[in-house]
């Protein structure tokens, strides 16, 4: 079985969130991928439109996660899923830090505000 060590993953940084690619096929998955994104404290994710499903598990920290204009506050160990097509936005009012484990299929993207597609690199 093989394993992805922590100290090996890639790591990205984007919008105040950084992004440690831990599972894509870079690192032999053919179906998955997943990641870890930690969003700065006080700080608004850029909202998008995803292109595949998408899952999410907070581990720590406290966030407001909006999927097509629904908002609802998450704690840890709370998870949510976001139905393709759908608008997302994750914010971080706390003076904290927050972290989240995330998953989707391979070949994911999303659609940014300016109508452009983005392929994320910890996803391919």
């Amino acid at each position: 079985m093989p394993v992805i060590h922590a100290t090996d993953a890639q790591v990205h940084e984007v919008h105040n969130t950084r992004f440690t690619s831990l599972i894509r096929p870079g690192t032999g998955s053919a179906e998955l991928c997943v990641w870890q994104t930690e969003i700065a404290a006080d700080s608004v994710g850029l909202p998008h439109r995803i292109l595949g499903e998408e899952a999410f598990v907070l581990l720590s920290g406290e966030v407001t996660m909006s999927i097509d204009g629904e908002s609802a506050p998450m704690k840890p160990g709370d998870a949510a899923v976001a139905p393709a097509g759908s608008m997302i936005g994750i914010a971080n009012s706390t003076s904290e830090p927050a972290v989240l484990m995330v998953t989707v299929r391979v070949g994911f993207a999303a659609e940014l505000p300016d109508g452009s597609t983005f392929t994320p690199p910890w996803a391919s």
